[in-house]
């Protein structure tokens, strides 16, 4: 299995939104096998064996997170795919969704069966209306070949599953938030606990998965969670949907297999060719706006000099002092011109309007930080206002309900500590900062 793309290799097949083209390219025989041969405990077992992590961001395994679920009498159990993806730099499950919907599908029903789920959703981004049809499409022929509805193919399981789309609102991204959007209230975040596998949706308790490891599941069922598990890195098992953008010479969606080097994917042949028009690298957001950004002497190296690999582990190395997070996979590059205290300030822009300003250190916190940063690009900031934004942060971070306020908080905090020269110059050359970008930081000298 090492090497194969498993979720996206026929997305290029003409036709392959159908459910006859998908079927003739090996779609539905994972959902086939496991009701004719697996127990929704078996399934539960193999996805635990392959090591899955949530894709979504945060990374926690995902047969755990199902482990967890609640399975009181009489009360139903519900199945949510979080396909709200609003995170700035990615944009890898709109890909699969848009180019090949039956493996969400496959998986959807799938996890649906293993979690005795008879009602399961997928809340959409309010931005992809476009997709909405296609996955509705889909669903509809999964209806009429006899794939959902009742006594799925013989097999006794009942399914029935709806798309809904949410508003727009990047906080419906964290699971409790959705929860409350999908059950028609605003989209703020519960506290916790009880947690959604206690008591989710309506009360009754709920597993919300990403849309890349809900589809994840269809290998691991098809191919078993060993093999699975035997490709990648230690707790860093399978294949992983890369969103690259920014200044690289070739962007878009790449399927990795977890502990390929920073430095292959950025320069490899296979992956994004280098930088565009022959610059150099200067910084990196490896997981989606709210992971830690990395100067370039941090990004194909850790601290103790080792490759920087495409995992969980490696990303982190180090802490926030020198490492980030593999997060969503938003792989977002920075080359030599590029200004980082203008992009410090744009994600701060961003999450400064997006905080549902349900707590006070995130609703007060980001709005602070985005005029702050305002004032330091546009030329009108000090020093003291470096230490303020790193004052501010403190305020945040560890302080909200859910994780908005860190994926705000980290991401300023980073810049500053990697690029706090760059913060510096724009209030020393006030005027050349407006007209003009920072050059390549520097690495620091070593003993």
């Amino acid at each position: 299995m090492k090497g194969r793309k498993l979720l996206i290799e026929n997305a290029h097949i003409p036709g392959i939104t159908t459910f006859d083209v998908y079927q003739k390219n090996g779609g539905y025989r994972a959902l086939d096998k496991a009701l004719k041969s697996m127990s929704p405990n078996d399934v539960v077992e193999e996805v635990k064996k392959s090591g899955l992590r949530g894709r979504g961001g945060a990374g926690f395994p995902t047969g755990m997170k199902w482990s967890f679920l609640a399975k009181p009498e009489g009360v139903p159990r519900y199945l949510v795919c979080n396909a709200d993806e609003s995170e700035p730099g990615t944009f890898k499950d709109r890909y699969l969704m848009e180019h090949i919907p039956h493996l969400l599908i496959e998986g959807m029903i799938l996890s649906s069966y293993a979690l005795g789920a008879n009602l399961s959703f997928i809340y959409i981004r309010g931005e992809f209306m476009w997709i909405l049809e296609i996955l509705e499409k889909a669903i509809a022929e999964a209806y009429s070949k006899g794939y959902l509805g009742k006594n799925i193919k013989g097999s006794g399981y009942d399914l029935d599953l709806r798309v809904v789309p949410g508003g727009g609102a990047y906080i419906c991204g964290e699971e409790t938030a959705l929860i409350e959007s999908l059950e028609g209230k605003r989209g703020n975040p519960r506290i916790k606990p009880p947690f959604p596998a206690v008591k989710g949706l309506w009360g009754c308790p709920t597993v919300v998965n990403n849309v890349e490891s809900i589809a994840a599941v269809v290998p691991i069922v098809n191919e078993g969670g060993d093999a699975y598990a035997a490709i990648g890195i230690g707790r860093s098992t399978g294949t992983k949907l890369i969103s690259a953008c920014g200044n690289v010479a070739r962007p878009g969606v790449y399927e990795i297999d977890l502990g390929v080097s920073v430095e292959e994917f950025i320069y490899g042949d296979d992956y994004c060719r280098g930088m565009a028009n022959g610059k150099k690298l200067k910084a990196c957001v490896p997981g989606g706006s709210s992971v830690p950004i990395l100067p370039h002497y941090l990004v194909t190296k850790t601290a103790t000099g080792e490759d920087r690999l495409m995992t969980y582990e490696s990303l982190a190395d180090g802490g926030f002092a020198t490492g980030s997070m593999l997060g969503s996979g938003g792989f977002i590059v920075f080359d030599e011109d590029q200004c980082i205290v203008r992009n410090t300030w744009n994600f701060a822009r961003f999450y400064a309007h997006e905080s549902c300003g349900q707590c006070s250190p995130c609703r007060e916190g980001t709005s602070w930080m985005e005029k702050v940063l305002y004032r330091l690009e546009h030329g009108n900031g000090n020093i003291r206002d470096i230490d303020l934004l790193a004052e501010i942060n403190k305020k945040i971070e560890g302080n909200t309900i859910c994780p908005l306020g860190d994926a705000a908080a980290w991401p300023v905090a980073a810049a500053i500590n990697h690029f706090r020269e760059e913060f510096e110059w724009h209030v020393t050359n006030r005027e050349e900062a407006v007209s003009r970008n920072y050059g390549l930081s520097k690495e620091p000298v070593t003993a």
